[in-house]
């Protein structure tokens, strides 16, 4: 999502005449795209910006702004102005299409700007041309915010609440993308499964209106909420032809006592029987997850149940994450933290269960051929070209092509290794 912001800001930044630059500090404005969903980030953003005070001071024409999550809260804007004033521009997450009109503001009155949307009802794609990372897969919002309120999660706060894009504004962008030779898209929400637009269509209706369009090749989504996905979206998978077996779908604990101290409202039987629903309709179906380790009040017991969990779905792969309290989140408030020794043992364990079964799984993969995307050099071997399956596997592979001439097209490749984390394997003609 905040890759996305980036892309929407960089298209506002070209369409007012600027250029990328690769050096912030030289630069005549520079954006800083903040998240909050970990403390580590928040520590990282305040250090980052105190580097900037010596390029202000000796270039005053020089422009410092701070957007996304962090600035929602109104300690950190605080923080900003106490500690960081002379920053230009201070804006959100629900108001970045009026960047070029708060730069106008900066330029034209000398005056700092602070302009904080709290919960922004209009937020409108259509006025966005961003500048995509790639030229044959797009970002697309589908929703904006989150209903959800579990009780560890800031996003709720920073994104305000739910909205949802009408299927045709969708799907007009899509038809867009394709026409500047964009084949893969992949749509964008908090929580996809509960999209609902204005005309009563759901998220199932718009995947296969979204598979419906010609010239499109694959289609991904991130992120499902288990409590919502239906069983219609999950016959997506069988029955769209354009749709990545590949799914997220954060579990977060496997304990159902903890599951309700989240506020997930499910429980692991449901998520348990989702997982069969989705290798029903698609065997090949690879998932990938979330899991929080040390949440307030995690016993032994409730931890053993994650593990559990875990060797009971066998992910692909999963994203890992020691609790990290947010302030202004009910679970910050819980008295029963776990110590860090703790949360960093369990961790640990968890990191080796879940690095074993992916290890085990990308062995299955060995000696098969699949289609692969050519995405770009690989970053650990410039002789190879990394690119992705269906399943959102990575594959980094040699071929007797140039780069440029394979780049954003479908190849074959043999898997010649698998690894814990990646395949590696050779195009076939």
């Amino acid at each position: 999502m905040n890759e996305h912001d980036s892309e929407n800001i960089a298209g506002l930044l070209e369409a007012l005449g600027y250029e990328n630059c690769d050096d912030p500090y030289k630069a005549d404005i520079t954006i800083i795209n903040t998240c909050s969903v970990r403390d580590n980030a928040d520590k990282r953003f305040f250090g980052t910006l105190g580097q900037f005070k010596k390029v202000k001071k000796s270039r005053p024409d020089f422009m410092l702004c701070v957007c996304g999550c962090m600035p929602q809260q109104p300690r950190v804007v605080e923080e900003i102005n106490k500690r960081f004033s002379w920053v230009d521009i201070v804006f959100g997450t629900q108001n970045i299409a009026k960047l070029p009109e708060l730069i106008e503001e900066r330029q034209k009155t000398g005056r700092r700007v602070r302009a904080i949307v709290d919960n922004n009802p209009n937020i409108d794609e259509d006025e966005m041309k961003p500048v995509r990372m790639h030229s044959h897969k797009a970002l697309v919002n589908i929703t904006y915010g989150c209903n959800n309120f579990c009780t560890y999660c800031i996003v709720p706060y920073t994104r305000g609440r739910e909205k949802s894009r009408m299927l045709s504004s969708v799907c007009d962008e899509i038809r867009s993308l394709v026409a500047d030779g964009v084949i893969e898209v992949m749509l964008l929400g908090q929580n996809v499964d509960s999209y609902r637009d204005a005309a009563g269509h759901s998220f199932a209706d718009l995947i296969k209106a979204v598979n419906d369009i010609e010239g499109l090749e694959r289609i991904r989504f991130m992120t499902s909420h288990p409590k919502d996905i239906s069983d219609e979206m999950i016959d997506c998978f069988r029955t769209c032809s354009k749709l990545c077996h590949n799914i997220h779908l954060p579990v977060q604990s496997g304990s159902d006592r903890l599951l309700k101290r989240m506020n997930r409202h499910y429980d692991r039987a449901a998520y348990l029987e989702i997982v069969d629903k989705l290798r029903s309709a698609a065997p090949d179906i690879t998932i990938s997850t979330d899991i929080i380790v040390g949440f307030p009040g995690e016993t032994e017991e409730d931890f053993e149940e994650t593990l559990d969990i875990a060797r009971k779905v066998r992910y692909d792969s999963a994203f890992t994450f020691i609790y990290s309290p947010r302030e202004g989140t009910p679970a910050a408030r819980f008295e029963d933290q776990i110590p860090d020794d703790v949360c960093h043992e369990r961790f640990d364990r968890l990191v080796d269960v879940m690095n074993a079964i992916s290890f085990e799984k990308n062995q299955e993969y060995t000696g098969n051929i699949y289609e692969v995307i050519a995405e770009g050099v690989s970053r650990s071997d410039e002789t190879t070209v990394s690119g992705r399956t269906d399943g959102f596997k990575l594959v980094n592979f040699t071929t007797d092509k140039s780069p440029e001439e394979i780049m954003g097209r479908k190849v074959k490749v043999r898997i010649t290794e698998s690894k814990t984390f990646s395949l590696e394997g050779v195009e076939v003609e």
